[in-house]
């Protein structure tokens, strides 16, 4: 999950920088978020393939089996319509990533992914009615704190104030954390009503991946002869989204062609190592895994992409790190089993009960 999460940020982030012939012959970057987004639920809906495929191979192979077998088993007699809404949720937040991808660093996608619990938090305050204990606010607080820090370099850096760029790099803040607050709403949207049901996870990720593919390819249309400007587009009145254009773009670079394959594949694996993962430990261990990546991105970003390294970015990456396991019950619950205390285990219960990955007998 990690190494997948991590492949699917640095990808789109390469993909944003490669130059290749478009239309009319002209070399230039490849800007189509919207494209890339729909190549990513094309990846989710190869796991619905992949799954109807087993389930006969197995059905084939031992009648039976497939209730039992770790990749078909579970609940898979449900309404699909329940899966529209994180469907959209992903379609939102995708798309604003990739745009904020296009105009600031690849590290803030898994920096600001961490202030997904902060929206969480009041998102489950305003539909859920539970509310966080101080263990939780504390987590909070070194989140934001991790958050302000980690931001620091990018607005203050003098190249950056120097080349005019500052106010690119708030755009692309505030739309990558946009694209949180979408994924807040998907996560508190299943912890309400999909989790329980004990999905077959290929089963989830790839009936999300047919309703956003469907809708990402009735949207591309309209797009194309939409008119629009930076930050979506390179230069004012180009179209929405070129689906043409960015078929040209990468029939005319190999580079091209294997970052937007190697990104739809990772992002099928990424999602399917985050459904199971959320299933058989907690949807909060899901974010605290999820957000190791930020380090091999951090690191991926200052060697490959020419950001700049600054001392309080690694110092902002253990904040965060330490406020989701602080926020999760996770270095209490550890502290209190190593010392041996009762209490540890219904700590852990505690924590997987809030996440939603606990199914009702």
């Amino acid at each position: 999950m990690v190494v997948t999460g991590s492949v699917t940020t640095l990808s789109g982030k390469w993909a944003n920088r490669i130059e290749s012939v478009g239309n009319g012959g002209e070399n230039k970057r490849f800007t189509h978020p919207f494209f890339q987004t729909c190549c990513l639920f094309f990846g989710e809906l190869c796991c619905l393939f992949t799954f109807k495929l087993l389930y006969r191979f197995y059905n084939y192979k031992s009648k039976g089996s497939e209730d039992v077998r770790e990749l078909t088993r579970g609940n898979r007699n449900f309404n699909p319509l329940y899966l529209l809404v994180p469907a959209l949720c992903d379609i939102m937040g995708s798309s604003l990533m990739y745009i904020g991808l296009n105009i600031t660093y690849a590290t803030i996608v898994p920096r600001l992914r961490a202030a997904v619990i902060i929206f969480v938090c009041l998102f489950s305050i305003c539909f859920l009615k539970t509310f966080p204990n101080s263990r939780e606010l504390c987590g909070i607080l070194l989140i934001a704190s991790g958050l302000t820090l980690g931001g620091l370099p990018d607005f203050l850096s003098r190249e950056t104030s120097r080349d005019g760029q500052s106010r690119n790099i708030i755009t692309g803040y505030v739309l990558v954390l946009g694209a949180q607050i979408m994924t807040s709403i998907h996560m508190v949207y299943e912890e309400k009503f999909v989790t329980r049901q004990d999905l077959p996870s290929l089963q989830a990720v790839g009936w999300e991946g047919l309703f956003g593919f469907s809708s990402m390819v009735l949207l591309l249309l309209p797009f194309y002869f939409i008119r629009a400007g930076p930050p979506v587009t390179q230069r004012p009145g180009d179209r929405l989204e070129d689906t043409i254009e960015a078929l040209k773009q990468i029939g005319n670079s190999w580079k091209l062609m294997l970052t937007i394959f190697g990104s739809t594949v990772a992002v099928a694996f990424f999602n399917f190592a985050g459904i199971s993962l959320t299933k058989e430990l907690s949807a909060t261990a899901r974010m605290v895994v999820d957000s190791m990546r930020s380090i091999i991105v951090w690191i991926g970003s200052v060697v490959f992409f020419e950001q700049k390294f600054h001392w309080l970015q690694p110092v902002a990456f253990v904040l965060i790190i330490v406020g989701m396991c602080l926020y999760n019950g996770i270095a209490t619950a550890l502290v209190r089993k190593r010392l041996g205390c009762g209490g540890a285990s219904e700590e852990i219960l505690e924590v997987r009960r809030r996440s939603g990955s606990l199914h009702q007998t």
